[in-house]
């Protein structure tokens, strides 16, 4: 089976959930079928095959600058059997593969445009160009995989023509033997966080979606024993890069221990970091799963996370982690799980040993790989 697996991220260039799926992924699936990656980037080797937007259009609005990777993209699809792409950044492309050589196209949706009414802070009117080639590449697509089955209704009520026999639920995985504990302390010295101090730890991007204003608000009165660490880069505007960097200084103002780290650190160092967190936390107001959980349960640590999305079908309430629902209280609700897990170690290192076992147990690659290729052959002999 020949397959073309679209999507903007790919090592080296990984900066979000979709691009580690697509990593781990695409690594299970060459055992499986004859695959070429297309993605961002340049050159290309050892079926990567890497594309860049037209020159002509630097300096133009991002969503013509991706429409012409998409382009790209298409053109480079002749041989395949079928096509998977991954986000609006290449469902377009997926889509033109499909019309122009007539194989199916099947859609992994990580998240969905409507439901990102920030976006048009980051792209203007170019939102209007992403959710369009969205809904078209998911509305004519042959199969549609939701990460969750909340990110199933999700679909499902953003876009009522599709037939819900075409969507189906494949939850993201965790390569278990690459995230797991590491006890070393060489990269908390080299950042500076004190291994004999409790520690908050968030991962992620700066960006309206994973709830960081409503973080650093939150983390302002928790135990003042517990320092906070935030690896927290690639924001999605200036502006919201400007309101973290003032509640950044803010927050720093009024406790000690506070560190950030703004660029994209080394997988071993963040799987440090994960490793010795006293509560990982991830405040997402909209999260269609929420992998990042994943990876801190993996290395056996206590979650606190937004009841929202896909993150309930991974973070156990009260079992594998804290859930805060997202109302008015919500920063407090925070602040109050945040400290109930620093003030009780045993709950947390109780909760992050379950977090461990369910990610071995039920979220590996392999399985999802295999589901993927079961779904690619159904759609394949449909046609």
């Amino acid at each position: 089976m020949r397959v073309g697996l679209l999507t903007r991220e790919y090592p080296p260039d990984v900066y979000g959930g979709a691009g580690v799926h697509v990593e781990f992924l695409a690594r299970e699936l060459r055992s499986l079928t004859e695959l070429d990656v297309h993605c961002w980037g340049e050159g290309g080797a050892g079926g990567v095959v890497r594309h860049r937007p037209w020159s002509s259009l630097d300096g133009a609005n991002d969503a013509l600058r991706t429409f012409s990777v998409d382009l790209s993209i298409a053109a480079a699809l002749e041989g395949r059997e079928l096509v998977h792409s991954h986000t609006w950044y290449a469902n377009l492309a997926g889509h033109l593969g499909k019309l122009q050589h007539g194989i199916p196209h099947v859609v992994t949706a990580h998240s969905l445009e409507p439901l990102r009414p920030w976006k048009a802070e980051q792209l203007g009117g170019g939102y209007a160009l992403s959710s369009w080639a969205e809904r078209t590449a998911i509305e004519a697509a042959d199969a549609v995989i939701a990460v969750s089955g909340a990110m199933r209704e999700d679909i499902l009520t953003c876009y009522p023509a599709l037939d819900p026999a075409k969507v189906r639920v494949v939850h993201n995985g965790i390569d278990t033997a690459l995230y797991r504990p590491d006890h070393g302390t060489d990269v908390l010295d080299r950042i500076g966080v004190d291994a004999g101090r409790p520690y908050v730890l968030f991962v992620g991007r700066i960006t309206r979606q994973k709830g960081v204003p409503q973080l650093m608000r939150a983390v302002r009165d928790i135990d003042p024993a517990a320092q906070v660490v935030l690896c927290a880069g690639a924001p999605d505007t200036p502006e919201i890069d400007r309101e973290f960097r003032e509640l950044f200084q803010e927050l720093s103002a009024v406790r000690e221990g506070v560190h950030w780290i703004p660029q994209m650190l080394p997988r071993p160092d963040v799987i440090q970091l994960l490793t010795h967190a006293a509560v990982f936390v991830c405040p997402s107001v909209y999260e269609p799963l929420g992998i990042v959980n994943l990876e801190a349960m993996a290395c056996g640590t206590a979650v606190v996370a937004s009841r929202v999305g896909g993150i309930p079908e991974v973070v156990d309430d009260g079992t594998t982690g804290v859930l805060v629902p997202v109302d008015d209280d919500f920063e407090a609700g925070l602040a109050r799980a945040l400290d109930a897990l620093i003030a009780d170690p045993d709950t947390a290192r109780r909760m992050g040993e379950a977090g461990r076992t369910c990610a071995v147990r039920e979220f590996g690659w392999d399985a999802v790989a295999r589901r993927t290729v079961q779904l690619y052959e159904e759609v394949l002999k449909a046609g």
